[in-house]
């Protein structure tokens, strides 16, 4: 079972390998992942809509960053597995590096409005605590995450408008002006480097 499923993307990369079942909160979601073939059922991560052992394997992919009480999430889908819980991808903005040192500046912006969306943008260090709360044995770690600098280069641009929407209202003028122009150099050099860490963790039933 995919929790949090989205439209399905991540279930169409995996449907030819295994019987899979998402669930969503967002009924826009489930619609858009049923348009595409997917059994799909809405539901809450905190409240899942499933008997206990359903499932071999629940996994989630950028889920625990926007749920309200993450370690109930973990809880609800270790009840619902047989197996395994797998959190395969959840962000850690605190561990953000950034370069040039004008960017970096904007961060703490970013983290702010992640909040504000309702956010936890520093979940990715509470994986192993969360999964060990739930009574899983953990195995944790950091996906690779780096860009390679010809598709830094070749996504900068939309990059860039990604960090001055977050920022926008937080950050003055000054600041955002500053970090563009800083932008704009390190696209020119190459000196430009973006890495925000991505965790990952499996969690077995005991």
């Amino acid at each position: 079972m995919d929790v949090g499923c989205g439209p399905g993307l991540v279930m169409d990369l995996l449907s030819p390998l295994m019987d899979i079942t998402g669930t969503d909160i967002d009924p826009m979601m489930v619609r858009k992942a049923k348009g595409r073939g997917l059994n799909v059922v809405q539901g809450d991560a905190m409240a899942l809509p499933f008997d206990d052992r359903s499932f071999d394997i629940v996994y989630c992919s950028f889920t625990l960053l926007w749920v309200r009480d993450p370690a109930k999430a973990v809880e609800e889908m270790a009840r619902v597995s047989r197996r395994y819980v797998i959190c395969l991808a959840e962000p850690d903005y605190g561990g953000r590096i950034c370069c040039p040192q004008e960017v970096a500046e904007l961060d703490g912006h970013l983290t702010d409005s992640l909040i504000e969306e309702g956010a936890d943008p520093f979940v990715g260090r509470k994986l192993t605590q969360l999964m060990k709360g739930a009574g899983l044995t953990v195995e944790s770690g950091v996906h690779e995450g780096l860009w390679s600098s010809e598709q830094l280069m070749k996504e900068a641009d939309a990059e860039w408008l990604s960090i001055a929407d977050a920022v926008r209202g937080r950050a003055s003028d000054a600041e955002v002006e500053k970090a563009k122009l800083a932008w704009d150099r390190g696209v020119a050099d190459g000196s430009l480097f973006l890495f925000n860490p991505v965790l990952y963790a499996i969690g077995r039933k005991r």
